[in-house]
């Protein structure tokens, strides 16, 4: 038996039923004590210009719980330790369908919010090879920085980020709103 294709993206993209790549994934926003937002800013690697601000998360293995994941995910792209349950949601979901390494992918995500202290250093120790090739930062962001450099042309993922942000700093609502949001 032959192995599924993975498109050279890693083992949890498998073709979906239109044959488009496709993961679930879970994606965390980090907001400190100054309520800044940790994005990391990641290129494509077929496009090497094309570059974007994100939150922090990833694939979710298939018999892995969504928020074990979320957490590994935090800890394997920033060294911090956030358990499941300090992970407050879902705040959202996504079903993004984009460009990457020259092949239209679809990912369904949910994001969680975590307060972490920005003492703590972020570490990129745990980057896989592909994301050393593709990941160039991690960075602290106020949102009205944040808002200033979108509104400058900065691509942030998902779009309406920091205003999504900017609610939840209020204290979540208890909703989950979905987003359907493609880049292609």
């Amino acid at each position: 038996m032959s192995e599924p294709l993975t498109y050279g993206l890693g083992p949890e993209w498998t073709p979906g039923p239109d044959g488009v790549p496709f993961r679930r994934a879970a994606r965390v926003i980090l907001v400190d004590e100054h309520d800044r937002l940790l994005l990391v800013r990641g290129h494509d690697a077929g496009e090497v210009t094309r570059s974007w601000w994100f939150t922090v998360g990833g694939g979710v293995d298939a018999s892995e719980d969504v928020r074990d994941g979320a957490a590994r995910e935090v800890f394997e792209e920033t060294g911090l330790v956030v358990g499941p349950a300090d992970l407050v949601g879902p705040v959202l979901t996504r079903s993004a369908v984009f460009d990457f390494a020259r092949v239209t992918c679809r990912q369904d995500e949910q994001f969680f919010l975590a307060r972490v202290s920005s003492a703590d250093a972020v570490s990129d120790d745990g980057w896989t090879e592909l994301e050393r090739d593709v990941l160039d930062e991690m960075r602290w962001w106020h949102l009205d920085e944040l808002a200033a450099a979108v509104a400058a042309g900065a691509v942030v993922y998902p779009a309406p980020l920091p205003a999504l942000v900017r609610g939840l700093l209020c204290g979540w609502d208890g909703s989950t709103p979905h987003l359907d949001e493609s880049s292609v």
